[in-house]
Order: structure tokens, then C-alpha cells, then sequence
């Protein structure tokens, strides 16, 4: 089978003049309620579509074209190519399509399926079409089912045509923002893909920070020399929660201790649980009773010091209070008592590691926050304690490209999170493009993400992401996501007969299949056994 298709430009003015003198005759017919017409619903209706063309091509700007599209099937056998029409016919009508067989004018019809360009005078008349530039768009070979980014990144293939997939989620002027969210059932490929994207970017210069609750990027790390932070009862790194760094705002902003005492605000509602307005007021007196016992003030010069030299710096991790500082003030207090009892795990027990001076430097364009240690129940401090960090790292340098993955975000933004954290990994979301900055989130617990407020949360990053990427999802899953994803049912179906390493990406406006490609290398840094060898081969 071949198939031609033809687009011939019509001059609008003359559309236009033509359309208006059609609706003006058809309009007084249609107004004299001629019903002994017997085409009349045909005339109300060609008097509807003229209308439709006339506001598109004058307040759409929409251009009108003729389309014409021939089809040449072809067989060595009679009764071979009649069944072969008949199929064709079959499927074509099913869709709604009308089809004319080209009797007494076939080598016409081939001709006009050969590359020479040529569009016979005796089809013509009987094949054209009305079509406005957006239907065109619609009938273009491939335009709508690849993306080709000239600077992107190989992602893979197209499932239905095998043409390749290159993405550029950092192209400003093809994307709102350089969101992601990867949203799969375990085992159907997204941990895969998420590293895959991690190894080819960071061949980009690209920074990237990687919340890693389960140990999934401890390998890649290795090979790509990347920083990994542990924190967890056995570990000798730690984090200070009361740190305000300088990179905090941007320069030339102020308020630093307001911005930090927000996020503490976050982080003690991951502690204590829920607060309310009263108790909030109340941590937040404390909080700065706490940085003032420092020294430390809502004036932004008393995060200043001078060093040996006499020269002004800002104030180190030493400088700053730390759980164990809080904790004694909370214990003055009869209202806020209750509190310091929650705090005991986190000063004196299972989580002291919480109560220390940061010991590390953040300086690799690849980081791994490794969480694993802290064990189910408290994964979750320790995901808010590195995501505040990567965000004021993101937020250092608005000219580098960097991007932030938070794999299980629904521990974030779901049931067992609360609106200020949530609210804050939102804020990311939004607000993350301005940096230069690209936020993915990954999750294979999809009802968990929409289970905080209704789901306003997931429904705002899942808005908020240009790029969305769906791998196999259980029917219960699906139902979900397609509350807030625009879905249609064909989706729904593929999403759930997707094999290993293929997903429905929505790209923009474009929602194509793709299979996940890699070179072996590739597969062998990231999963395979011998991953040592490229590692002790880079040092």
C-alpha cells in the first residue's frame, strides 16, 4: 500500500467573501423554516461549519486548505486486492471516514501516488477536503508521534514507528519548565530509566542532587565519582538542622532567619505531628529565643563574623544552635514541655545523629543523599533535611543547569507528610525553573501522592511537570491518575499492558509510546554485576 497526500493553500479573502455569501443565503432559508426542504439538516448543518471556518480563519488566524489523500493498494492476485479494499475500506469507515474507489481513473490515482509531485485534474474534484491549519497539523506523517529536541538527549524509541526520542527538558522556549514526574509500579523500569537519565546528563556537566531512600544510586555514584551522604545511627556524617547557609536567599534578598524558621516550622510538624496555629506560634518563639541565645537575630548582619584576617564571613555550623539547644529552652517552658519529650529520640536517643554540627562539604556536581539507614517511620526527616539543602544549593547559581530527584515523593507530599512540607516540595516545583533548575519526582505509590488534601499537592507537581512519564501501573493506579491526568481510554489500556522499560510520555502537548533505550555499556554501569571494573578503570 502507498499513500499521497496533497495540501493545496486557498487564498482567505476569497474564503471569506465566498463563506459569508453562503451563510447569507443559507441563513434566510433556514429563517423562512423552509421544512418541506428535504436537505434542510443538511443545510443547517453546512451553515453551522461555515461559520466555524469563517471565525476560525478570522479570529484564529487559522489558514484553509484543500487536502487530498490517495491511497494505491496493490496485489498480484484479483481476489487478493479485493479483499485488501474491502479491509481498508472497513477500517477507514469504522473511523468515520468516507472512501471512493478511482474506477475507469487508477493509473491516475498511481501517478499521483509516485514522487513526482503530481495531483490529477480528473481526482481532484472528487477528493478534496475542506482542512484549517490545526486538522492539517493532525494529518502530517510523524510530526505528532516523535520528538526530536535539537539539543536534548537520547530517551529512546517510538513503540509504533521506532523513530528516536531526544528530549530537552531544560528548552525554555519549548517547555514551561523542566519538571518531571516518573510514576511506575515496581519492577516495570522507572529506577532504571531515572538513572539512565542521571548518567547521560552528568556527561553534560549538569549538577544533580538524588534523595535515595532504598540505596538505588550507590553504584552510579561510584562510577560517575559522586558524593554520597549517609546519615543513620551508624553514620559519621551529620547535618545540622539549624544551619543557615548563605546561599539560603540569593544576593541582594534578606531575611534569613525567617526563610530558615519556615522550614524549621516544616520540620517540627514532621517531629511533633500536626500543629496548630497556637502551637506553631509557639515552637516559632522558641526557635528564636534559640538562634538568639547565638547571637543570631532577623537583622541578617549577625550571621556575620570576622575572621583572623578581619574580613567579614559568614557564620559556620559551629556558630549555629542545634537540637540540644532547643530542647533545653522547650523544657523551660510548662506550654512547650510536651514537646521536648518528642524530642528526646532525636537529642539523646535512637536519632541523636540529629543532634550535631554539619561535618561535610557539598561541592560535587553529583550528589547522593542516602536515607536508608533511618529506617521506615523516619525517612521522612531526613528526605525534608536534604531536599532544604539541595534547594539552597540550586539556588546558589542561576546561570547552571542543575536538577533535584526526589524518588518516593509521596513520603513528602502524601498522608503521612502535612501541608507546610508539602507545601515547600510544591514550591520547588513552581518556582524551580526561575534557578535554572529541573525538579523530577518518582513514585510507584500513586494513590499515596494524592492523599494529602485531597490531593491538591499531587495534582499541583503533576501540573507543574512539562514532562510526565508513565511506566506499567496497576487498574486501581491508573483510576487514580486519570482524576488528574488527562488520560483518554486507549492510555489507560496501554499503560496497563506496558512491558518492562516502556512508558507513555507526555511531552508538552505530545503523548507518544517509548521503549527505553540503552548501549550495553550503559546497562552494564547501571545494573550489571561487573560495575566495578568501569569504576576502578575512571579513578
Amino acid at each position: 500500500m502507498n499513500i499521497s497526500i496533497f495540501y493545496e493553500k486557498q487564498d482567505p479573502y476569497k474564503t471569506i467573501k465566498d463563506l459569508t455569501y453562503h451563510i447569507g443565503n443559507v441563513g434566510v432559508e433556514l429563517k423562512e423554516n423552509n421544512s418541506n426542504r428535504q436537505d434542510i439538516d443538511i443545510a443547517a448543518f453546512t451553515y453551522n461549519d461555515a461559520k466555524y471556518i469563517r471565525k476560525e480563519i478570522q479570529v484564529n488566524n487559522e489558514d484553509i486548505y484543500f487536502l487530498y489523500i490517495y491511497v494505491n493498494i496493490y496485489s498480484e492476485d484479483i481476489k487478493e486486492l479485493e479483499y485488501f479494499l474491502n479491509k481498508i475500506e472497513g477500517i477507514t469507515q469504522s473511523k468515520g471516514m468516507q472512501t471512493r474507489r478511482a474506477n475507469f481513473r487508477q493509473e491516475d490515482l498511481f501517478i499521483s501516488t509516485l514522487p513526482f509531485m503530481e495531483n490529477s485534474i480528473s481526482l481532484k474534484d472528487s477528493a478534496k477536503r475542506n482542512i484549517l491549519t490545526s486538522g492539517l497539523l493532525a494529518t502530517y506523517p510523524f510530526i505528532s508521534s516523535s520528538i526530536f529536541d535539537k539539543d536534548g538527549i537520547f530517551i529512546g524509541t517510538n513503540i509504533y514507528n521506532s523513530s528516536l526520542v531526544f528530549i530537552d527538558r531544560y528548552d525554555t522556549k519549548k517547555y514551561k519548565n523542566a519538571n518531571m514526574c516518573v510514576f511506575g509500579t515496581s519492577g516495570a523500569g522507572k529506577s532504571f530509566y531515572t538513572k539512565l537519565l542521571i548518567l547521560r546528563y552528568k556527561l553534560l556537566g549538569i549538577n544533580q542532587y538524588i534523595i535515595d531512600p532504598d540505596r538505588e544510586y550507590s553504584n552510579l555514584c561510584k562510577v560517575l565519582k559522586g558524593t554520597q551522604i549517609k546519615i543513620g545511627p551508624s553514620s559519621k556524617t551529620y547535618i545540622n538542622v539549624f544551619d543557615i547557609r548563605k546561599e539560603s536567599i540569593e544576593e541582594g534578598e534578606s531575611g534569613y532567619l525567617a526563610t530558615k524558621i519556615s522550614k524549621l516550622i516544616g520540620f517540627f510538624n514532621l517531629v511533633f505531628g500536626e500543629l496548630d496555629e497556637e502551637e506553631k506560634a509557639l515552637i516559632e518563639e522558641k526557635i528564636i529565643e534559640t538562634y538568639k541565645n547565638k547571637g543570631i537575630t532577623f537583622d541578617d548582619k549577625s550571621l556575620h563574623k570576622n575572621n583572623k584576617e578581619n574580613k567579614i564571613q559568614f557564620k559556620e555550623t559551629k556558630d549555629m544552635p542545634i537540637l540540644q539547644d532547643l530542647y533545653e529552652i522547650l523544657g523551660q517552658d510548662k506550654r512547650t514541655s510536651k514537646f521536648k519529650i518528642k524530642l528526646i529520640p532525636f537529642v539523646n536517643g535512637s536519632m541523636k545523629f540529629f543532634n550535631n554540627y554539619t561535618n561535610i562539604e557539598i561541592n560535587n556536581s553529583l550528589i547522593i543523599a542516602d536515607v536508608y539507614d533511618l529506617g521506615e517511620d523516619n525517612l521522612k526527616y531526613g528526605m525534608y533535611l536534604f531536599t532544604d539543602i539541595f534547594w539552597d544549593k540550586i539556588k546558589e547559581n542561576r546561570k547552571e543547569k542543575k536538577a533535584i530527584y526526589l524518588d518516593e515523593i509521596w513520603r513528602l507530599i502524601g498522608v503521612t507528610s502535612n501541608k507546610e512540607v508539602a507545601s515547600f516540595i510544591y514550591k520547588i516545583f513552581k518556582t524551580i525553573r526561575k534557578y535554572g533548575g529541573s525538579s523530577v519526582a518518582i513514585t510507584q505509590d500513586i494513590s499515596d501522592i494524592f492523599s494529602l488534601e485531597d490531593g491538591i499537592y499531587g495534582k499541583s507537581i503533576l501540573n507543574n511537570s512539562s514532562i510526565k512519564t508513565f511506566f506499567a501501573l496497576e487498574e486501581e493506579n491508573i483510576n487514580i491518575l486519570s482524576q488528574y491526568a488527562n488520560l483518554s481510554e486507549k492510555e489507560k489500556v496501554e499503560i496497563k499492558t506496558l512491558k518492562r522499560g516502556e512508558c507513555l510520555m507526555f511531552v508538552g502537548e505530545d503523548h507518544i509510546l517509548t521503549k527505553i533505550e540503552s548501549s550495553e555499556l550503559e546497562k552494564e554501569i547501571l545494573e550489571g554485576e561487573n560495575y566495578e571494573k568501569y569504576y576502578n578503570s575512571n579513578k
